[in-house]
């Protein structure tokens, strides 16, 4: 099974982060990127700004963001970046890092489950 894991980009380095690729379109606030220790960052698979900003982190349009940013992912430029991290999570495990303060309702959990799906 694929390894796949989410952290807040500001947590410390784990042992078993397997690679560390940073998962946001925006660069976190105030983090450096020696201490983000990232292996990548992968913009190419953020959601759009139209639909980050329209979700606005707002709870209750959670599931309609879902299944919207879902959609994008079935885009064609998007495709290659999944396969990408997919290769990622097979060889070593991967740990999608974003700033969002709420994981449980981030685009990184999103994509968590697309990617351990396939």
């Amino acid at each position: 099974m694929t390894a796949v894991r989410v952290r807040r980009a500001y947590e410390d380095p784990e042992p078993d982060d397997g690679a560390r690729v940073l998962v946001d379109r925006i660069w976190p606030r105030g983090l450096t990127k020696q201490r983000a220790a990232l292996d990548e960052w992968c913009k190419a698979v953020a959601p759009s700004t139209e639909l980050r900003k329209w979700y606005g982190h707002d709870p209750d349009r959670f599931d309609e963001f879902a299944r919207r940013y879902r959609a994008e992912l079935d885009d064609d430029e998007r495709v290659a970046a999944l396969d990408h991290l997919r290769d990622l999570a097979a060889a070593d495990g991967i740990t999608l890092l974003t700033a969002t303060r709420d994981i449980s309702i981030s685009a990184a959990t999103v994509l968590a489950d697309v990617l351990e799906a396939r």
